[in-house]
């Protein structure tokens, strides 16, 4: 059984429909996925569907935007009930953020010399019914100021780069447990990518299985090299946590993310699910 935990779609910032996402799966021979779009469960029921028609089991999740010590941190929900009032009114204030601050980077994009109008952007999202920054990204792929997403975050959209501004994140405690009410496991998703390591320490990882419960860790991941992967594996392990696998998969949006370039063990999902239905959540 061959098990990819981490997928985006058109819905936040990948490149394929939800329907579309399902079939590159079953071309990849992916038995099951999971949605994970950013703080949105929008394309969960047509990727479903989809995978009853085509043969690909579709775990609902999402990769909701958290922060821990100054630092970006998301967090992977499985099997959270989508009509949760807590979780979906948290949702919904983290896609205002990230909406608001679009005005702000159009600006400091024309002050680079960089102009992109709000057409330009809509032309470049899609459709989706949030934008974000990777959507910024395109963009200015599509009006030739950069080659690809990667070089337009490394030259301005990074975090503290010159066209960056910052949003709102929920607190990862309280995503945690946002998650626990809404009747979904919590799993941290690349927790030691991007200069997270240096705050999601092995004892802060630790009390937040003990406090508050914390199911999972993303372990195989292309951001994680292999003695990182070996590490995680371990304290895992020590921690009794679920450890998972995933491509991190968003279409075209990022180049060396191939669906199924990670797997889950079945073990792993079968740990997973298996605590999803202890909670009530939905698999």
């Amino acid at each position: 059984m061959k098990i990819d935990l981490h997928t985006h779609s058109r819905v936040s910032d990948g490149t394929d429909t939800p329907t579309g996402l399902v079939m590159r799966a079953f071309d990849a021979g992916l038995d099951v996925i999971a949605l994970c779009d950013h703080d949105s469960f929008g394309g969960v029921p047509e990727a479903q569907e989809a995978g009853k028609r085509i043969g690909v089991k579709v775990i609902s999740g999402l990769e909701m935007s958290t922060e821990y010590a100054g630092r970006s941190v998301h967090l992977l929900g499985y099997g959270c009930d989508p009509y949760d009032r807590g979780l979906g009114e948290e949702l919904a204030r983290i896609r205002v953020g990230r909406t608001e601050r679009i005005p702000a980077m159009l600006q400091r994009l024309a002050e680079l010399g960089l102009p992109v109008t709000v057409e330009d952007l809509q032309a470049a999202a899609h459709g989706a019914p949030v934008i974000g920054r990777p959507h910024v990204a395109d963009a200015l792929v599509a009006k030739g100021y950069a080659a690809d997403r990667d070089e337009a975050f490394a030259r301005w959209l990074h975090d503290g780069g010159p066209a960056y501004v910052s949003r709102y994140a929920c607190p990862l405690e309280r995503a945690i447990d946002l998650v626990h009410d809404a009747r979904g496991v919590a799993v941290i998703a690349h927790p030691w990518s991007r200069g997270t390591r240096e705050v999601l320490t092995a004892p802060y990882l630790e009390s937040l299985v003990t406090t508050h419960g914390l199911e999972g860790i993303e372990v195989d991941h292309p951001d994680h090299d292999e003695d990182t992967r070996s590490l995680l594996f371990e304290m895992g392990a020590r921690l009794g946590l679920i450890r998972t696998g995933s491509s991190d998969y968003h279409g075209t949006g990022k180049k060396n993310n191939p669906l199924g370039a990670n797997l889950t063990r079945p073990s792993a999902y079968r740990d997973l699910t298996s605590r999803i239905r202890r909670r009530g959540g939905v698999v």
